[in-house]
């Protein structure tokens, strides 16, 4: 397999970052993960989109989308295989020990991965650190993933796939990689983006473009588990159903309304790969 390290399309095992790199030592960069189905990079240029909102509000300077929609046909191209997952990454580059930037250019790399098998449904827990909704990272995709690395460490131990975070204020926000959907009194909603969660591409194609009825409405961690039906989105899970929360089963599993986002995202992805 090959991979791509600021402007060259190299094999893996030559593949080299610098010691100092700051996305190593302080986790000072940015990421987007991008699935390919049938040999397909699918949302590209979403993802690609978020990645300069995340770089520039990180105060990096905006990658050349240009290049990195190259990198990833290439890197798409050299693989043998047609369905994996992409990873863009763009660190401030080089820098000191401490949390000061240098003036060296930024990294920028497309990594390649197999793409993990996903049942039609999953478990979910809930963890008790929050997410600040306030915080200077609200919907930055950065690459200091530790806190999220821990709570789906706690979800694998208790047997579930998935790790969903409250916020400060109580209310339900995300999951430690993918945004959740809930059916309560048969309204289907989803957290805000002023909770606190990441603005999703899946989330919002979703929400935009397969034609569904979705309420952005706060609501209390507690209604995940009263809910008639839920599911999680994300690049790699697509749309896939809750089965229980916190060991509790949820009544419909996958739901009509489940089921209902799931084709609509299906034949989305299969009528046009790359929505704008």
């Amino acid at each position: 397999m090959k991979v791509w390290v600021n402007g060259e399309l190299i094999d893996t095992d030559d593949s080299r970052v610098g010691a100092f790199d700051h996305g190593l030592t302080v986790g000072d960069g940015v990421f987007e993960t991008i699935a390919v189905r049938d040999g397909r990079p699918l949302a590209v240029t979403r993802h690609l989109a978020r990645l300069v909102r995340s770089a520039v509000a990180l105060g990096l300077p905006a990658p050349d989308t240009g290049s990195l929609r190259t990198a990833v046909d290439e890197v798409t191209t050299a693989a043998d295989v047609t369905d994996v997952v992409l990873r863009v990454v763009y660190t401030s580059g080089s820098g000191p020990l401490g949390s000061d930037r240098g003036d060296s250019s930024p990294t920028a790399a497309v990594l390649l991965g197999p793409a993990p098998e996903r049942p039609p449904s999953t478990d979910v827990v809930t963890v008790p650190w929050p997410r600040n909704e306030r915080g200077a990272l609200v919907g930055v995709k950065t690459t200091s993933y530790a806190e999220n690395v821990l709570a789906l460490s706690e979800a694998r131990r208790q047997c579930a796939s998935e790790a969903i975070f409250a916020n400060t204020a109580g209310n339900l926000c995300e999951g430690s990689g993918s945004n959740v959907f809930l059916v309560l009194d048969g309204r289907l909603m989803t957290p805000p983006l002023s909770a606190g969660c990441l603005a999703g591409v899946t989330r919002a194609l979703v929400i935009e473009r397969c034609g569904l009825d979705v309420a952005e409405r706060d609501v209390p961690m507690t209604a995940l588990a009263a809910a008639e039906e839920a599911f999680l989105t994300s690049a790699t899970r697509n749309v896939q159903a809750i089965r229980r929360v916190d060991g509790r089963g949820l009544p419909r599993c996958p739901g009509p309304r489940t089921e209902e986002a799931a084709a609509a995202y299906t034949a989305l992805q299969q009528t046009d790969p790359d929505p704008s």
